[in-house]
């Protein structure tokens, strides 16, 4: 059994592998194979990851996007971990059952709560009682982690997700994953490097920054092929996406809400969404988002509206989303799909100075959708340094603190996925340090199929 590392270097293409920005990637290619990758809908974490774990399409394995309205509880769940949410035979079940010795660790991969893995971490913060947000990771064992922390220093929170978001994060893990395989030697290591989901998100693929976040996270992938290398480890790596060019928001609350179906409710911190009062409401991510009705009036309403829209490509209705295999409770009664120039903000409120107090804060649980403007601080605060310092002495004094930096302008925002790509060059990428012929086989058409990456390893590791 050959042992492998599967590296999810998030938001690479087939166009960066080409661009010469990537000499490690490149290099891997040369003396493997590469190869374009098809997507699944939605294009994001979530669903894509789930997909390459399971073999599954979205509606065979529940995870319709990085989150849905629970149907029982009628509440939105955003970026949930729990392994059993997604359904299917994992690759890490299919190697604990071909190879019953095989050790498996998987690194900030997401469902990673609960999965039968013998070495995992995953980001998990603490919430005490009184309020406030502690930065921590989960690990399985809890040994490894506190090893894992005690070698690397405490995991950089602040560069996995939000303003901050850099290189630190992707360094850490990169080097988690490398004294892993010194230290631990499993049969299968997965990894996840987020470097290119943030500045090609900020300023879209052909800023400068873009081009240098590529250059860096080659860099750091280089340092842990060279570990995989030295221990004699296979390595894939796959994307999940592509990050294409945006220069359009569109607020689907708000024209559901100008249309008389979506309702909120005043608190003392800003309108809330109601979603047992709301006849219609979207929970967007990214280009693609999912609309929850009431009855079939509101779902006649809210297709005529959301039709009508600019940004808009297209509306799938009940059966009709099964061709985007998104045909499955979880999913919202009309799935929406923006054109290749837009993306979907979720701001419902209609004056700024009625949003809530989580909507200035980076908070990826209470927000109804995906929230890209996360990832700025608000160019109208006029010192934003000190206003961070202030709410930092308010946590380490032990009071109540809003980090209140997040801008509500979401033309900020000039890059995007979740759409099907049009070109596959700006999807995701399979890349080996084996030829396919080992890896499962040549593909069809030259394109890799994004739910062959399961039983493609199983191949490399069998070989």
């Amino acid at each position: 059994m050959r042992p492998v590392l599967l590296v999810d270097l998030v938001g690479l293409t087939p166009a960066h592998l080409a661009s010469g920005d990537a000499p490690n990637l490149a290099g891997l290619a040369r003396r493997g194979a590469a190869a374009p990758m098809s997507a699944v809908a939605p294009a994001v974490t979530c669903s894509a990851q789930a997909s390459m774990l399971t073999g599954l399409w979205p509606d065979e394995h529940g995870a319709v996007g990085n989150g849905w309205l629970d149907p029982a509880s009628r509440e939105v769940a955003f970026w949930r971990q729990a392994n059993t949410l997604v359904g299917g035979e994992k690759l890490y079940d299919a190697v604990r059952l071909r190879w019953p010795e095989a050790r498996t660790a998987k690194l900030f991969w997401w469902w990673n709560l609960g999965a039968k893995v013998d070495l995992s971490i995953t980001p998990r913060p603490f919430y005490p009682a009184d309020g406030r947000k502690i930065l921590a990771v989960y690990a399985a064992p809890h040994a490894f982690g506190a090893e894992m922390e005690s070698a690397l220093g405490a995991f950089p929170f602040f560069d996995f997700w939000g303003p901050k978001a850099g290189l630190a994060s992707s360094k850490w893990i990169a080097a988690a994953a490398a004294r892993t395989l010194e230290r631990e030697r499993p049969a299968l290591t997965l990894a996840y490097l987020p470097h290119l989901d943030y500045d090609l998100q900020r300023y879209g693929p052909a800023d400068p920054r873009s081009r240098k976040a590529l250059k860096d996270v080659d860099a750091v992938f280089g340092e842990l092929l060279a570990a995989a290398d030295a221990r004699g480890v296979e390595t894939v790596v796959v994307s999940e996406y592509g990050i294409t060019a945006v220069d359009r928001a569109v607020h689907l609350n708000r024209v559901l809400r100008e249309a008389d179906l979506l309702e909120v409710r005043e608190t003392p911190a800003g309108e809330h969404l109601d979603v047992f009062a709301s006849s219609a409401f979207a929970v967007v991510d990214h280009q693609l988002a999912h609309v929850y009705v009431k009855d079939a009036y509101a779902r006649t309403r809210a297709l005529e509206a959301l039709s009508d829209t600019p940004g808009v490509e297209r509306v799938f209705v009940g059966p009709e989303r099964a061709e985007l295999h998104l045909d499955h409770p979880r999913a919202g009664d009309l799935v929406v799909v923006a054109d290749d120039r837009s993306w979907f903000a979720y701001p419902y409120w209609l004056d700024d100075d009625a949003a809530p107090d989580f909507a200035r804060t980076v908070d990826i649980h209470r927000k109804p959708g995906y929230d890209p403007c996360e990832l700025f601080v608000d160019p109208r605060l006029k010192i934003p340094a000190l206003r961070v310092a202030r709410r930092l002495v308010k946590k380490k004094l032990g009071f109540r603190y809003l980090m209140d930096v997040v801008p509500l302008d979401a033309k900020l925002v000039k890059g995007s996925h979740g759409r099907m790509p049009d070109r596959t060059d700006d999807g995701p990428i399979w890349i080996s340090s084996r030829p396919l012929a080992t890896c499962g086989g040549e593909p069809l058409g030259g394109v890799v199929e994004m739910r062959s990456v399961k039983e493609r390893v199983l191949a490399l590791m069998g070989s």
